[in-house]
């Protein structure tokens, strides 16, 4: 095995390790084997990558794609003396990409239970065991942090200064400390209150809704400053309290712009308080962490009641034969049980329910309630659809993909109804939820003259729908291929071409607003052109797996 440099390195506090009873040489060996077996692991960063070379580290050709990550923050260090407005934008954004790459990579090592049959029937001692696990993260964390802020630091040293270029580098470190804390304690709450399948399933949940809610907290940050003469100006309120990326930005106010308000010395104490006690915390729940750790590995799933009646409903109002309407069945059974496809969709889905939201805030800034209700501002509701081209992409995929040998040996008759009842599944499961809640919020605001508008746009999704199709998914065959196939550069292209469509077809939707009876002329050639393109694309076609 490798002799990492990242143990070398922890090889010089080996003393601090020791003196607070830890066998420093098991804890050593542990991490070497953990960073050993790492190298076959491949960070979602790199999860569609078709190029993956054997005994290769993957994570640490991902540091490249993080390093880019980090110009993004390069622009705010231009922003003057402003320290409260770009130091939280800043912190923001770190944020999120620490913390979502602390949910998709290693939540699955703070959530490991593979090495308790080995480690667990050692006479090992449990603190050993414990911070070997504390500090493999903590590897990881410290390298993706260094490559996300090397490049913004060395420009932050020119343009700054050293002195602004320290607090950072001090915060930073608190900030990796709270978000493993952070993460790691929101799953010591949802491991105590769910045992086994629920628990994987809450899990699931709790990754998707930290996702979200990190989106939603930019949002947030932004609202706690007021844009007056061309300025950034902060005015402090109580909720900022619960804001940590304003916690961070309160230091530089503090230290550089000598600005010692009773206000910004609480946040600046927040920042260092709050992390140093929440890695204490989560230290000292460690054990009862990992006894709770036991719960994913039972099996206590229950057989849930039978909601066949309703979904045949739908199945003999959306499907034209027995063959189409077991595919649709299928197709819904797999998007509700693949764990895997739900972390990679569902975050989509929360996306598509939070952004028109956010753009319709964002023009009360600019127009009372009753002008936004006479606005065509409804049309925001537009950014739902351009989760389609991702989400019907993803259908392709699979953690089972191994059992698609089945629908070779199976006496198909129309293949093409396969796919067909999979984007009816997908339309009815996972899109129009999502779309009647904003129907129902929208018509709450604008009133139901916009119904006819709303008709349009769930025309145009399921248009869409069938265009993402013929894009991206043409001629595969739906849950056969496996999630590390997913290819890297080419898709891309094509989810922003999708993405352009769809601002095309909102474009087309405001034009039809300004013409006299425009919108209900628009939506009967919508209805017809949707309608002929489903016959037509599906006709009959050779099965592909």
């Amino acid at each position: 095995m490798n002799d990492y440099r990242s143990l070398k390195f922890l090889d010089l506090f080996q003393s601090i390790f020791r003196s607070i009873n830890i066998d420093y040489d098991v804890m050593r060996k542990i991490l070497q084997i953990k960073l050993t077996m790492d190298q076959r692991r491949v960070p979602t960063i790199f999860a569609n990558s078709t190029s993956k070379k054997k005994d290769s580290n993957q994570f640490l050709k991902s540091l490249g794609i993080y390093a880019l990550y980090g110009l993004a923050l390069i622009p705010f260090l231009f922003l003057g003396e402003n320290y409260m407005f770009q130091s939280s934008i800043m912190f923001g954004i770190t944020m999120f990409i620490l913390m979502t790459s602390m949910i998709s990579d290693f939540s699955s090592v703070l959530l490991d239970v593979r090495d308790k049959t080995i480690l667990h029937t050692k006479p090992l001692n449990t603190r050993t065991v414990n911070a070997a696990k504390i500090i493999h993260v903590t590897i990881y964390m410290t390298m993706l942090t260094g490559a996300f802020i090397a490049i913004p630091a060395i420009v932050m040293l020119f343009v700054k200064g050293f002195a602004y270029f320290l607090v950072f580098f001090v915060e930073i470190i608190l900030l990796v400390l709270f978000i493993m804390a952070l993460t790691a304690m929101v799953y010591i709450f949802v491991l105590r209150f769910f045992s086994g399948e629920r628990l994987k399933d809450i899990i699931n949940y709790v990754q998707i809704l930290l996702s979200v809610g990190i989106v939603v907290g930019y949002q947030i940050v932004i609202r706690a400053f007021d844009f007056v003469d061309l300025n950034f100006t902060y005015d402090f309120s109580w909720w900022h309290v619960f804001i940590p990326p304003i916690w961070f930005a309160a230091p530089f106010e503090l230290l550089l712009n000598q600005d010692y308000a009773s206000v910004m010395i609480i946040l600046s104490l927040l920042t260092l308080i709050v992390p140093i006690v929440s890695i204490i915390v989560y230290y000292r729940l460690m054990p009862t962490f990992e006894r709770n750790l036991q719960k994913l590995m039972e099996d206590t799933a229950k057989a849930k009641k039978s909601r066949w009646n309703f979904r045949n409903l739908w199945e003999r109002l959306l499907c034209s034969s027995k063959e189409e309407r077991l595919f649709f069945r299928f197709s819904q059974i797999m998007m509700g049980r693949e764990r895997e496809f739900k972390l990679k969709v569902y975050p989509s889905l929360g996306m598509a329910l939070v952004f028109p939201f956010i753009f319709v805030f964002n023009a009360l800034n600019t127009e009372s309630f009753s002008e936004l209700a006479t606005s065509r501002v409804y049309l925001n509701i537009y950014f739902c659809n351009i989760i389609i081209g991702v989400v019907v992409h993803m259908l392709k995929f699979s953690g089972k993909y191994k059992g698609a040998w089945v629908f070779q040996v199976t006496p198909i008759k129309k293949t093409e109804r396969f796919y067909s009842a999979t984007l009816k599944a997908f339309l009815v499961k996972l899109y129009v939820p999502v779309y009647l809640i904003l129907c129902v919020a929208f018509i709450a605001i604008f009133s139901f003259r916009i119904l006819p508008d709303l008709v349009i746009v769930f025309v145009t999704a399921v248009l869409n729908t069938l265009i993402a199709y013929k894009v991206i998914n043409n001629e595969e065959f739906p849950f056969t291929q496996a999630f590390e196939s997913a290819q890297e550069g080419a898709n891309s292209i094509k989810y922003f071409l999708l993405m352009f469509l769809v601002a095309l077809f909102a474009g087309l939707h405001f034009l039809a607003t300004t013409i006299p009876f425009g919108i209900y002329i628009y939506l009967a050639i919508l209805l017809v052109v949707t309608f002929v393109a489903w016959r037509m694309v599906f006709s009959k076609r050779e099965l592909v797996v």
